[in-house]
């Protein structure tokens, strides 16, 4: 039913899909001259304009998937996503500076440097230029539906890849299929990213445990092939989910292993990935404080703070 178009993005993970079927778009794309260059390629290849589209769907706010879908409303199409995700992109330098307003101190608490602080929350500016912000027509919750070449779309939550991430689940040919965005993906062990509060104030979100809920769901749902953010469709869903699952499972054994003696998260990140560059630190950071959000939530690392450091040890 759907078209898959390879999108050329400015990001370490490549290119990334697009979905077309009839005037619909998922995931359009960053708003970039290269990839909105080949995206019209795409359109003209299937005789459409710009302005044929009639809706886009978005599957999670980030800036390679949601970048140039302003361009669309612009142009007349209707913008649908979930409630938390049109939040962030109808204002996302907003969200950058929410963001960037918890996580340098955040880091500074799990031991980074406050210059290291600063230049790992400082670097996601570069992604203002690649995501106009947009507002959302239609926000979308579980169970709403959405009529694509007339086939029923039916949406579901994710959670851990990033705030707000939706599928859009259809039948095709006896086939149970999904757009899951980037909550699985091919050949990549998706990075569940830090979150901040959705309210300052407030408690910051457990990604990596509550994607690993998520995770395990979605195996028990019973889906023939899922239509990824990146790379290329997954034909056993179940499968690929156990071996994200696994992974995840021997990374944080790993921190487990590693938290001998009490540590901070960046000491942790250090032993762990000892040449990352600061460029990556915030991926690093994320997997670092993902992993030992499971181990508190099996009851396995205890956490306080001291000195104005975030310290993890074991649990007597």
């Amino acid at each position: 039913m759907f078209d898959r178009i390879s999108l050329p993005t400015p990001f370490q993970v490549g290119p990334v899909n697009a979905y077309i079927a009839g005037r619909t778009l998922v995931d359009p794309g960053p708003d970039s001259e290269e990839a909105w260059t080949a995206l019209l390629s795409a359109l003209e290849q299937r005789s459409l304009a710009p302005t044929d589209i009639e809706q886009v769907l978005i599957t999670h706010p980030h800036p390679d998937h949601f970048g140039v879908a302003r361009r669309f409303h612009e142009a007349g199409a209707a913008v649908l996503a979930s409630e938390p995700a049109a939040e962030i992109i109808a204002d996302f330098p907003a969200r950058l500076e929410h963001e960037q307003a918890f996580f340098e101190p955040f880091f500074e608490r799990c031991g980074m440097a406050p210059d290291e602080a600063e230049t790992v929350t400082r670097l996601p500016e570069a992604f203002l230029h690649y995501a106009e912000s947009v507002p959302v027509d239609r926000t979308l919750s579980p169970g709403d539906t959405v009529t694509v070449a007339d086939t029923r779309l039916v949406v579901s939550a994710l959670d851990g890849h990033a705030p707000g991430e939706i599928l859009f689940a259809f039948e095709n040919g006896g086939s149970k299929t999904a757009i899951v965005g980037d909550n699985v993906l091919a050949d990549i062990t998706p990075n569940p990213f830090l979150q901040p509060p959705a309210t300052p104030g407030e408690k910051r979100p457990r990604v990596l445990p509550a994607y690993n809920e998520s995770l395990r769901w979605l195996a028990e749902e019973g889906y023939d092939r899922f239509l990824p953010g990146h790379r290329e469709p997954i034909e056993d869903p179940r499968e690929r989910i156990e071996a994200i699952l696994a992974d995840h499972d021997e990374r944080t054994e790993r921190v487990y292993a590693l938290l001998s003696d009490p540590m901070t998260p960046a000491d942790l990140m250090a032993e762990l990935f000892p040449d990352l560059p600061v460029t990556e630190s915030f991926s690093g950071m994320s997997e670092v404080v993902g992993h030992l959000d499971v181990l508190e939530a099996r009851g396995e690392v205890t956490v306080e703070e001291s000195g104005g450091l975030l310290v993890y040890e074991r649990a007597e």
